[in-house]
This record gives C-alpha cells, structure tokens and sequence, in this order.
C-alpha cells in the first residue's frame, strides 16, 4: 500500500521561493518537483491523447461512443477530484501522488492491451486517476508552499511544464503514428509514457511539506467555506467547460474526416495550439499584476468560446492553424483563476476545496460530450456552434456576478 502518514518536513527546507526572492517564477523545491512531475509524465501521455477518439474509432467505436467516452471522462474527471482532495489532506501531497501514479500506470497497461474499444473505458477509469485525483494535490502543494501574492507565479510555472508535452509530444505521436500506422504507434506511445512513469516516481518521492492538521469535516462543510465569489466563478466555469466538452473531443474527427487534414498535420496543430499557450504565460503574469485578474479570466472565456466556432469556419490548413492560435490563447488567464481557487480555500481544507469545486464543476458539465456527439450526427458543425454560443454566455455570467480579484 502506497498511502502513508502526511510527511513532517518543513517547506522551508530547501525552499527557495519565499516572498523577498526575485525569481518570477517561484521555483520552491517542491513546486518543482511537482512541477517536473506533471511535465515527465506529459511527456508520454501527449504522444497518444489526442489521437483516442481516433483510436476508438479505428477500434470500432461510433460517433455516439466517442461522444459517451468524452462524458466518462468528464464524469471520471468529477468524481475523482475530491477524493484525491482528501486523501491529500490526510495522507500528504507526496505519498497521495505516488498512490495516482501506481494507478494510472495500470492504466497504461489496460490501454495496450485493449483488443477493442470496450476496454478503453476500463483504460481510462485508471489514467484518470492521475489527470484527476492528483490535481487537487498539486494545487495544495503550491499553495503550501507560497504566499498568498506568490501562487499565481507558482501556476504558471506549473502551467508552463504541464504544456511543453502538449508541444512536443503531439507532433512526435503523430509522426510514429504516421510511419508505422495507427494501432502500432498508439501503443509504442504507452509503452513510452510507461518509462517516464519510472523517471516520474523519484521527483514525486523528493517532495517535502510540513503536515497541515486535518479534520473530518463533509462535503456540506467543505462548500459552507467556500468565498462567495468562488461560488460565482464556479458558476461561470461551469459554462465555460460544456463550451469545451461539447465540442473538443470532436476537434480531431472534423480536423481530419471534415476539414480534410492528416493525423500528423494534427499532431502539428496542437502544437502551435500549445506553443501558443507557452508564449502567452508569462505577459500574462505580468498584466495580472498591472490591471488584476478578472480581465484576464474574462480574456481566458472569450477564447473558450471563440475557439469550436474557429475550427469550424476553417476548411484548410492555414485557417486551421489560426483556429488553434485561438485556442492556445484559452490559457491566457488560466494562472490566475486556479489562484483564485486556492486564494478562497480554508487552509485546513484546500486540497478538499479544490476538489470540491471541480466534482461539482465535472458533474455539471457530464453529459456535454454526449450532447455533442448526438448533434455530430444531425450535422458536424452544430456542436461547435452551440458549444461557442453556451461559451460566451459563460463569459457574460463571469463579467456581470464575479467582482475583481481580492475585492
């Protein structure tokens, strides 16, 4: 059993991102070693994640099954947050993480093995594990380990490593994959993803935070303390992810049987899409310090939106890559609404508070990718199109209920 006792280090062993340093982007041990964590991993998981709805579909899964596929993931993505919230809280961030890690290289395992698209589901009950349970723990570990005025650096550089994969991998995925077929690159992919699963286990190992007290309080509790205007902002996310839910999982099908572009070229794609993200993170930062938070976010949604309507007004590849320019300009502001979460967290239960606050924002947004798997078959536009109509709706509630950050 993984699971152990929270760890009695201090943070200021070895922490170097206490307030009075310069660094921009407050590189603390154990940010960083959550940090490289997400990235190491990333590195594997990219190869291969884009490309599952085309995986299921090379397996036999339908546009329907897709769809329902989507739905469980955002269904998994709900319900594992907060529990992987509390066992944070009550076993620690490090041995919490080692335990997400076990299992979603279990996952791996499954998805190799799968002799058809049923056990994909199997597959992805146990890689969620990690995208899901373990992200409540790293939000914990940044807020552990920074001041309150220091967390939105410490997001972005957690954002920055988490999507250097999403550059990287995606276009080296889509090459194997281009060269040696579908079936046999996926699965060269995982075997990779298992390797830096190994490389993944030592960072994980080396975190150190000193144990916060820890009570049992329920589910009404934990959302009885939550900040007002975090129950507002979770009302306008929630918006904003049935944009994405709705239409995302699709992206690949129009991209490729649509629009006409080739799995590699997709692979390209989501690349800029990413490069896109990483250039933006840093003048980000620095405009939330000059004008606040909330005008970024709201830049953040408008993006949400904006982007299924680009895909599906773009018919070659050129006007692709624009449309993925949109959507890595999605993450613009993205730092700073995770900084809000934790800002409005009780400190004794933060890692259950953001836990709580993505259950309820994954359940509400469950059936998005279903919807929009049904609607595939009316015509494939209209998913797109009601998924940017829902997402600027989200964006007015943001605008018009959530006041700026701090207020």
């Amino acid at each position: 059993m993984i699971l152990q006792p929270p760890d009695n280090a201090s943070t200021a062993d070895g922490a170097i991102g206490q307030p009075g340093w310069k660094n921009p982007l407050a590189f603390d041990r154990n940010i960083t070693a959550a940090s490289l964590s997400v990235l190491t991993l990333g590195l594997g998981e990219e190869l291969w994640k884009k490309f599952l709805p085309k995986y299921l579909e090379l397996l036999g899964a339908t546009a329907g099954i897709i769809g329902l596929f989507g739905a469980a993931e955002d269904f998994l993505d709900a319900i594992y947050q907060y529990p992987g919230g509390w066992l944070a809280d009550r076993f620690g961030r490090r041995a919490a993480l080692l335990t997400f890690l076990a299992a979603a290289s279990a996952g791996y395992l499954v998805y190799f093995w799968s002799p058809s698209w049923p056990f994909l589901f199997l597959g992805l009950a146990l890689t969620m594990v990690w995208q899901s349970m373990a992200s409540p723990a790293i939000f914990a570990t940044i807020a552990d380990a920074l001041p309150k005025g220091q967390r939105a650096r410490g997001f972005t550089l957690q954002s920055l490593l988490k999507r250097v994969p999403m550059v990287i991998s995606p276009v080296v995925g889509g090459a194997i994959m281009g060269a040696v077929g579908l079936r046999a690159g996926f699965r060269t992919g995982l075997a990779i993803t298992l390797g830096f699963a190994l490389i993944t286990l030592p960072l994980l190992a080396s975190i150190r935070l000193a144990a916060t007290p820890s009570h049992s309080f329920g589910l009404v509790h934990v959302w009885s303390s939550f900040h007002r205007n975090l129950k507002r902002l979770l009302i306008s996310d929630i918006a904003i992810r049935i944009c994405e839910g709705m239409a995302d999982i699709f992206t690949i099908l129009y991209a490729t049987n649509v629009a006409g572009i080739s799995v590699p070229q997709f692979g390209v794609l989501v690349a800029i899409q990413l490069a896109t993200s990483i250039a933006i993170y840093l003048p980000a930062a620095s405009l939330v310090r000059r004008v606040g938070a909330k005008p970024v976010v709201a830049a953040t949604f408008f993006f949400f939106a904006a982007y299924p309507l680009a895909v599906i007004l773009a018919h070659d590849f050129g006007w692709m890559v624009f449309a993925f320019v949109v959507g890595g300009l999605r993450e613009i502001g993205e730092p700073a609404r995770k900084a809000m979460i934790v800002d409005f967290a009780d400190a004794q239960m933060r890692a259950r508070s953001v836990g709580l606050y993505y259950l309820i924002r994954g359940l509400s947004i469950t059936p998005a990718s279903l919807i929009g798997g049904l609607l595939w078959k009316i015509r494939p536009e209209i998913p797109f199109l009601i998924a940017g109509v829902i997402g600027l709706a989200g964006m007015i509630i943001f605008l018009s209920t959530v006041p700026g950050h701090g207020d």
